[in-house]
């Protein structure tokens, strides 16, 4: 029988994999997931507005831009600090303070709408984040999440480092967030209505080796991942990601564009 999973030990590894490189670099690239979440949640001007696990701020720019009282939170205070930096250079305002998404420090129904694109779907206990993001939304607001699906580029991506650096034992994919029955039974009773709508976010690069250049760089789980294994296995890592990126590329040879699906979803509390 398996020991149970240590998630507090696996949460620390995932907030040093995020704080390695810099994913600001490829963060910056979705901020029109960003856009689109804002829109999908019709949000107000002056409505309270929490962006969880916020990475470098997508979210909590495009709420701001529409007026919103943004407060961004993230466990990786380095990813904070990027996200102020692209405020004030366009002078929004928004507050930027760390925190755990699985334990907001944040009274019951603080926010109108709590919104996250591509970072609450990583917390170690998916339910106990689903139940945060519940609990300091008021009735009647939104919850905004923007999830990469199992089958899309980015779940294909996981999968493939999953089979070169096994997961822990009984840990739940991230992906599961991007199943429309999964965001039934995380959000239970605290769900009057989940909308879902399937979105592509458009990956462009100049080549596959250029891709795999870049995240191996700057984006956590594939430069941990890279670094964690001797030479052959890095090797055969990229061998198969550049499989990945061939077959899913829709601009030919002389360029790299890889769609990767994810579900845009709007969860309404109770």
């Amino acid at each position: 029988m398996n020991a149970p999973t240590d998630l507090n030990a696996l949460k620390t590894r995932q907030q040093t994999a995020w704080a390695s490189g810099d994913y600001a670099v490829i963060g910056t690239t979705l901020q029109i997931v960003g856009e689109q979440l804002a829109e999908a949640c019709d949000l107000r001007t002056d409505e309270r507005v929490l962006d969880v696990a916020a990475g470098n701020g997508n979210a909590t720019l495009a709420a701001a831009r529409r007026g919103c009282l943004v407060t961004s939170t993230d466990y990786v205070g380095s990813l904070l600090e990027r996200g102020a930096e692209r405020a004030r250079a366009e002078g929004l305002q928004a507050t930027f303070q760390v925190a755990d998404a699985e334990t907001l420090p944040f009274p019951d129904a603080s926010f109108d709408a709590v919104l996250s694109t591509f970072g609450v779907m990583f917390s170690p206990d998916q339910a106990r984040a689903a139940a945060e993001l519940a609990r300091v939304c008021r009735p009647g607001g939104r919850i905004g999440l923007a999830n990469w699906t199992p089958e899309g580029f980015i779940g294909q991506v996981f999968k493939t480092l999953g089979r070169h650096v096994p997961p822990p034992a009984g840990v739940q994919p991230p992906s599961r967030w991007g199943v429309e029955a999964t965001l039934h039974a995380l959000f239970g009773e605290a769900a009057g209505a989940i909308s879902v709508t399937p979105r592509h976010f458009n990956f462009r690069y100049r080549s596959p080796a250029h891709f795999i250049d870049v995240f191996r760089t700057w984006y956590g789980p594939i430069h941990k991942a890279f670094a964690a294994l001797p030479a052959e296995g890095a090797q055969a890592l990229e061998s198969d990601l550049t499989e990945l990126l061939m077959r899913m590329n829709r601009a030919g040879a002389a360029s790299l564009v890889v769609p990767s699906e994810y579900l845009e979803v709007i969860v309404t509390r109770r």
